[in-house]
């Protein structure tokens, strides 16, 4: 797929994000009436209300973002993606072998740091919990529906109801962008920034399919990825504390 077909993509699951779910697609658990937000409430919520959320505590929060900045996941990920990038020589400046390699790894690892950290910061001020809950619903077109929302959408309020999260949008971009001002050649602009973060950007959603059918207490993804405090589905009830 060439690079510029991505530039719509955040634009597409923000689309998605907005689009009510089709009525036989849901779950009993949504048969329940969504909990109305509080008078004058700027926010309004979104669908798939999560009738077992408990929102994580700081600790839970702290934790979280440990794992998901520092942990396996990204590491492998970066590693991963620092190898497409040397077999296109992409940026050609940092050339090839260890050295070309090396620079393109920690190039990914500061901007996969960057983003978490930024969606992380922006969602404690925004106080949003963008933490991944898999779905309550059943089928798999709603399951998928419930992972790419979740790419640009958030739980808020003590109720977790949903919201359209600035903080899932941006961080994407704020970790490219700072890559492309920070440590690339000059001659990167904005424009590709930009375009470096609709993959990152896509990157999310993977992950977030990747939780939603993949994840479990024996697969492959949870030992390796996040604690079971991402899991809204956990028989136990401390797994949010």
């Amino acid at each position: 797929m060439k690079m510029h077909r991505l530039i719509v993509l955040p634009f597409a699951v923000a689309v998605l994000a907005s689009l009510p779910p089709r009525a036989q697609a849901q779950s009993p658990a949504y048969s329940e009436a969504s909990p109305t937000p509080a008078a004058g409430s700027a926010t309004p919520s979104l669908p798939y209300p999560n009738r077992t959320y408990t929102r994580p505590t700081e600790k839970t929060k702290l934790r979280n973002y440990f794992v998901d900045a520092f942990g396996p996941y990204p590491l492998v990920g970066a590693a991963a993606v620092a190898g497409l990038n040397q077999a296109q020589s992409t940026p050609p400046e940092w050339g090839q072998g260890a050295s070309g390699y090396g620079k393109r790894f920690v190039s990914n690892i500061a901007i996969a740091t960057v983003a978490t950290t930024t969606r992380y910061a922006l969602a404690e001020a925004f106080r949003e919990d963008t933490i991944y809950y898999r779905c309550e619903c059943k089928g798999f077109f709603p399951r998928l529906s419930h992972a790419l929302v979740s790419s640009v959408t958030a739980r808020s309020g003590d109720d977790g109801h949903r919201v359209f999260s600035f903080p899932a949008l941006v961080a994407p971009y704020a970790g490219t962008m700072t890559a492309v001002y920070g440590w690339y050649p000059g001659r990167y602009g904005w424009k590709d920034g930009f375009r470096m973060g609709n993959y990152v950007m896509l990157g999310y959603v993977g992950q977030n399919v990747a939780l939603e059918f993949l994840y479990g207490p024996h697969s492959l993804l949870s030992r390796l990825h996040l604690h079971p405090g991402h899991d809204s589905q956990s028989s136990d009830p401390q797994s949010h504390q």
